[in-house]
């Protein structure tokens, strides 16, 4: 019985290493390979033993896919491939290609250089397994081999982003990786064929959230910002240096630029300055305004925004504004759950988010604990509940939920009504059955009783492996002994009372001609006669042409009576041969001999 199989190495039930096995119509694809950024010994890593305990990983995985450049999605494939010994294709976009190095670097000169931490990939095996990299573009359809196909989505997120459908045959399973369905000042919002796959694994780790307002979340940071500058403060933004530095980078340049403020903006050079490099070489990633606009102004060319001064630190009255979700274990996750006492770089920080300037000012001065006043607003790039809620944009059959935490998930799992969910642990299985129509037909069916196909939504723990049986049932909703029947559409419809409804595109195409239009019919039919071999090609009783299911009329201009309009009507399914005939028939036709 064809099954699909889904074991989660990493952010199962957690944010961070995340890393998936699926398995499907024999094929085997890891999705991403991220590290834990909470934790320094091997924990940080995925657990790699759960792919195979014999043979070489390359025999076992046909490839692997990296949604985007974040740590958490591919800060173990170094790791995987040099060390682990992987030496199979690995697939990304372009943009992911180009920044994952960097960021790859960035971390192991902290980790090795800087904290001494054994265990970890060389500079060299950082571009070694880059090496083994295949960059791929948005909408292609890339043979991995003779049966395994793969496609890419964007994602938004981040530059680069992208969603995967990973097809084998008639099976397949789109990977949201992280994705948000929200537009940005910098990035557009996600989209996704529908292209119904069986499973849909995404993202879930804003599954309690609804944000408010995006533009009221900007203008009260705006705020913000301005009053503590205003009072002699200074504020701090712990950010992502690629993606969200980028967002508020053009949030505060323009707000700078409309309220001619002249307080020094500063952001951290190295990464964030190679980072901003990159937006600019990928402009196309990049959302409608800032690619119609970036010649004339590169938005990414900030005017207000200097290299970050260390000593700019020290001045008394900061603000911490924390833009995004923080990994349990890291300072800003510290902060956010409550902690009011920090010891950093070897001084004891006191956290008081209420205290009035006044208040602050005078603490900053008078102790030798640092004070700072903390704000959190959410300006992630991750779908909220809302958004995920919209994740039936692919209209999948069955939903699994990861990157997120197990009660989020049951709360989102509420929220998701097409399908229905499911929550494996480490080295347990979880097994279930979902739909697929039995036929075009029977979908139709379902969807004009408004009774689509239920199937189920999963969640798994590390290590756990969700199996999914894709032998075709029928839909919830129709008549079992209706669908045990053989029978024409026509007669299906007639038995239920339904009336079949079909829509037709319609394009207008003028020609100068002085023939009457049953004259410029035939000449029509004759010219698509001698073009067209291939296809089906008649002229009807009624003075009409058909070319298969294509309708072309020929009727009077009404105001130039040496113009013929002829109208090229079609359906949605011969929409490729009507787009042709249309542009062939503007053309023109042969002069009669």
């Amino acid at each position: 019985m064809p099954e699909i199989r889904v074991t989660p190495l990493g952010a199962g039930q957690d944010v961070g290493r995340s890393c998936i096995l699926v398995s499907i119509g024999g094929k085997n694809v890891m999705l991403d390979c991220g590290m834990h950024m909470g934790f320094s010994d091997d924990r940080r890593f995925p657990d790699f033993s759960y792919i195979t305990r014999n043979g070489r990983l390359t025999d076992f995985l046909d490839c692997v896919i990296i949604s985007h450049f974040h740590l958490d999605h591919c800060g173990a494939l170094p790791y995987f491939s040099e060390m682990v010994g992987y030496d199979g294709p690995i697939y990304m976009t372009q943009p992911t290609q180009a920044i994952c190095p960097i960021l790859l670097e960035d971390y192991r000169k902290i980790a090795v250089d800087k904290k001494g931490e054994a265990n970890f990939f060389t500079s060299q095996m950082i571009k070694d397994c880059m090496k083994k990299v295949v960059a791929v573009h948005l909408h292609q359809t890339v043979q991995v081999d003779d049966e395994l196909e793969i496609k890419a989505y964007y994602a938004g997120h981040v530059l680069g982003a992208a969603m995967f459908q990973i097809k084998v045959g008639s099976e397949s399973v789109v990977y949201t990786g992280d994705y948000n369905m929200t537009p940005d000042r910098h990035l557009g919002a996600a989209w996704i064929d529908k292209c119904r796959p069986n499973l849909l694994i995404t993202e879930s780790t804003y599954a309690t959230t609804i944000r408010d307002s995006k533009r009221c979340r900007e203008r009260d940071f705006l705020k913000k910002v301005h009053e503590t500058v205003e009072r002699g403060g200074k504020v701090l933004i712990p950010v992502f240096a690629l993606g969200r530095a980028q967002e508020l980078c053009i949030l505060l340049e323009t707000f700078w630029e409309r309220m001619d403020l002249k307080a020094p903006i500063y952001f951290s050079t190295g990464l964030t300055e190679k980072a901003n490099h990159y937006y600019k070489l990928f402009i196309p990633w990049t959302n409608q305004k800032i690619r119609k606009t970036f010649v004339q102004r590169n938005m990414f060319e900030f005017k207000h925004i200097k290299a970050f001064d260390r000593a700019f630190a020290d001045s008394p009255g900061p603000m911490v504004i924390m833009p995004g979700y923080c990994v349990q274990g890291t300072v800003g996750h510290k902060i956010l759950s409550g902690q009011r006492k920090l010891e950093m770089e070897g001084r004891q920080v006191v956290i008081t988010p209420t205290l009035p300037p006044p208040a602050l000012s005078h603490a900053c001065c008078d102790t030798a604990a640092g004070v700072m006043q903390v704000e959190y607003m959410s300006f992630s790039a991750h779908a909220d509940a809302r958004a995920s809620c919209s994740c039936g944009q692919a209209e999948p059959e069955n939903v699994l939920l990861v990157h997120g935490e197990a009660k989020k998930m049951s709360f989102l799992k509420q929220k998701i009504e097409q399908n229905s969910v499911g929550k494996p642990r480490r080295g347990r299985a979880c097994e279930g059955g979902f739909s697929r129509a039995c036929a075009d037909r029977a979908r139709h069916l379902a969807e004009a009783l408004s009774t689509p196909p239920r199937g189920q939504l999963l969640y798994a723990a590390n290590g756990e492996t969700v199996t999914l049986s894709t032998s075709p049932s029928i839909p919830v909703g129709i008549s079992l002994g209706l669908l045990k029947r053989e029978m024409a559409q026509e007669q299906a419809l007639k038995e239920l009372g339904l009336a079949e409804h079909q829509l037709r595109f319609t394009c207008r195409v003028h020609l100068h001609d002085t023939r009457k239009e049953q004259e410029t019919a035939l000449r029509v039919y004759s010219h698509l006669k001698s073009v067209l071999k291939d296809h089906c090609v008649q002229h009807l009783p009624d003075g009409s042409v058909t070319v298969e299911s294509i309708l072309i009329q020929a009727a009077a201009h009404s105001e130039d009576p040496s113009t013929k309009v002829l109208l090229v009507s079609w359906t949605y399914q011969d929409e490729e041969l009507g787009s042709y005939l249309t542009s062939l028939l503007k053309k023109g036709l042969p002069q009669a001999s």
